[in-house]
């Protein structure tokens, strides 16, 4: 069964169970390759994992998780390294896996800019090089800041080390006075296996590839050892410019190249999908012979006026794709299934299975999604697409999609072992022995157990100390899973009471845990203590409230600002009607669905008292906004609708959010303009009768000018 299909025969609650598993295993597949340089899947799986969850998301957007692997790029830098804040953010790439990927590419382009199939719209084709992401900073010709992607926010420091590879230029001439040269570290085969053949003869480590060979080298903490590893460098972006590198993506590179970077010299230039799939076949074809390792091919639009006017999503850009080579399969034992209880209480079943090797690495658990799909039947015992009948002794295909728990694809019924019984999905938490339930048309079976269930009390102190969330260096998931079984964290108000009880001068102290010291105690301390100042998105993101997720949380705090004007507004629409819940569910994004849940969870007493105790030790600073020195509209809530004749409704959108304005959907008394369009219809209607200003796009392009 392919992924295409098992998403589209995914009900709710098989999507909300799925969501579930991606996330968790996508953020640990994330912090092996970018923190570890152990990665323990394949990229092509890694990226098929991503995909699945981006399809899920699109089929069910009221269903985005928090932690939705959509919203993150990479992972939190490791320690031992000064850490680089990036001046141009360091971002990641969508994905394509089939053709069909790249005219729908393709056509999301032509549709976004409004233009029509015959127009020419050039992309430029290149090989997505399988090493670690650098940025190279340079002012006034000279290097002088290396660092790796990190989080895409903040990354390493490795200058030093960066020196080191004579692919790296130390001058330029005749480059801008400011430019970040972006690319890829890696190592050849050749280097690769003679660096491993040194590391044998010395009784060393060797290593499992030429990636995790070439991120380990770049990330001493010795420059000598770096130097000493036969490490190369491909430029194929760029960050900070004081300067264009030219009008075009191929000119850029070429410039680039000028200035003395290696660039790949099968970057090619194609006119649309079709040329850019023969592109694809040919670089495939000659995969073995280049000498270093490819995951798949990149496609960006040429034209950089154009990659401006697309601009980004929350974590990559809408002008560019990569189309990634296919994953392996392989078959093996079921040994058993066990239940884990995630942070919404969702029993997931996870096979144990016989290890396997998939793609290089031994593989010994796999997803099960949920128990129809085990059975092969739902709650009414009607055959479900893409249920297996998967019993315990079966011969079961996997394939390692992107995270440590792969994917059980299929069944192998001729090898079922003789009395193999049907599996009978537990009606108890494990974790609890609380009632486990289905809700009418759920497909996920949920503890009742709540705040009582420690899984899932667990599971929400993991996220909020998540990257994404209040990222407190020193406390990650074992140490908060530690804590919560020593009772000293029930939840998140108790981290910042935890040097009050266990610090400095208390009768049980931090210090003389095992493993723990005098010096790590005080760093966590420290840690904790800097993020009593924290971001309102960060705030909103760590409650862990379902179906709101990073982007949303951000988007939230930008709309309301402040965290006061936030929860007053939670509060206002706590009857779900009335002018505030009008205007949440005006927000561009928000739901229904996603709106009863903000609602609901401050509105619940004891999550309300829970996050009250939080806030008491937080300074939460209100939203960053736009640079809108200058902008008409800044603070204003505008509305788009009709038909927009010289911007898509997408362009003119982000247009307005980066000028400061706050795009809703709905007309409402506090709507402060409508821009109408041929066709405008009841918003047009609805503004006329509460007298808000009412422009054509022609009054709106007049207005915002060059803001």
């Amino acid at each position: 069964m392919s992924d295409e299909v098992a998403v589209k025969s995914l009900g709710e609650a098989e999507a909300k169970a799925e969501l579930e598993r991606l996330a968790k295993a996508i953020a640990r597949a994330n912090a092996a390759y970018h923190t570890h340089d152990a990665p323990e899947i394949t990229d092509a799986e890694f990226d098929a994992l991503k995909a699945r969850n981006a399809a899920i998301e699109a089929r069910f957007p009221h269903l985005k998780r928090t932690d939705s692997p959509s919203e993150s790029v990479g992972a939190a830098p490791a320690e031992g390294f000064a850490k680089v804040t990036h001046a141009v953010r360091m971002l990641s790439l969508g994905n394509a896996f089939e053709d069909e990927d790249i005219s729908d590419f393709d056509e999301r382009i032509r549709r976004y800019l409004g233009m029509g199939e015959a127009e020419a719209l050039h992309y430029t084709s290149e090989p997505k090089i399988d090493g670690l992401s650098l940025s190279l900073r340079y002012e006034g010709g000279r290097l002088v800041q290396a660092a790796t992607r990190g989080d895409g926010a903040v990354g390493e420091n490795v200058t030093a080390n960066a020196r080191t590879i004579d692919d790296i230029p130390e001058r330029l001439e005749g480059a801008p006075d400011v430019l970040e040269v972006r690319g890829e570290v890696y190592m050849s085969h050749a280097d690769f296996e003679a660096l491993n053949t040194r590391q044998t003869e010395r009784g060393d480590k060797t290593f499992a590839n030429p990636r995790n060979a070439a991120a380990g080298s770049l990330r001493q903490l010795d420059s000598r050892i770096t130097k000493a590893r036969p490490l190369r460098f491909f430029a194929y972006a760029w960050g900070e410019v004081s300067a264009p590198l030219g009008e075009t993506q191929m000119g850029a590179i070429e410039r680039l190249q000028g200035l003395g970077f290696v660039t790949n010299p099968l970057t090619a230039l194609c006119d649309g999908p079709r040329e850019m799939l023969a592109h694809y076949g040919r670089i495939e074809q000659m995969r073995s012979e280049l000498g270093y390792d490819i995951d798949g091919v990149v496609y960006k639009v040429n034209d950089l006026a154009l990659q401006k006017r697309l601009g980004f999503r929350s974590t990559t850009p809408r002008w560019a794709i990569a189309h990634k080579f296919p994953a392996e399969l392989a078959w093996t034992r079921l040994e058993g299934i066990d239940i884990q209880v995630g942070r919404t209480g969702a029993l997931s079943p996870v096979a144990r299975l016989h290890p396997v090797t998939v793609g290089g690495v031994v593989v010994s658990n796999a997803t099960l999604h949920n128990e129809d799909y085990i059975a092969g039947r739902d709650a009414k015992g009607n055959e479900i697409r893409g249920g297996k009948d998967i019993r315990v002794g079966d011969w079961v295909q996997v394939y390692r999609a992107g995270d440590v728990i792969p994917k059980v694809a299929d069944v192998d019924l001729a090898k079922r072992p003789e009395g193999a019984e049907p599996y009978v999905f537990p009606q108890e938490c494990p974790e609890c022995g609380s009632d486990a339930i289905r809700e009418d048309g759920d497909a996920v079976r949920r503890c009742t157990g709540g705040l009582i269930c420690p899984a899932q009390a667990v599971e929400k102190l993991k996220h909020f100390v998540s990257r994404a969330a209040f990222d407190i260096e020193g406390l990650g998931a074992k140490q908060v899973e530690q804590f919560y079984l020593d009772g000293w964290i029930k939840e998140p108000a108790d981290i910042f009471t935890l040097k009050e009880r266990y610090g400095p001068g208390c009768l049980t102290q931090l210090k003389n845990r095992e493993g723990w010291g005098e010096k790590s105690a005080e760093k966590l301390f420290e840690a904790i203590d800097a993020r009593r100042e924290i971001a309102l998105g960060r705030v909103i993101f760590a409650l862990g409230i379902r179906h709101v997720g990073e982007q949303v949380s951000n988007m939230l705090a930008r709309f309301y600002g402040t965290w006061g004007d936030f929860i007053a507004a939670m509060d206002g629409a706590a009857e779900m009607e009335g002018p505030e819940w009008e205007r949440l569910l005006g927000i561009d994004g928000v739901g229904e669905v996603l709106a009863q849940s903000l609602v609901t969870t401050f509105a619940q007493e004891h999550e309300r008292a829970s996050i009250n105790r939080l806030v008491a030790h937080l300074e939460i600073e209100a939203a960053e906004r736009p640079d809108t020195e200058g902008s008409p509209v800044a603070g204003k809530t505008v509305v788009f609708t009709g038909s927009l004749e010289k911007m898509t409704r997408a362009e003119a959108k982000a247009r307005a959010e980066s000028l400061g304005a706050k795009v809703s959907g709905s007309v409402s008394a506090k709507t402060d303009l409508v821009v109408a369009g041929p066709g405008a219809g009841s918003k047009a209607k609805k503004a006329e009768e509460l007298g808000v200003e009412m422009i054509d796009e022609d009054g709106w392009l007049d207005l915002i000018g060059d803001a």
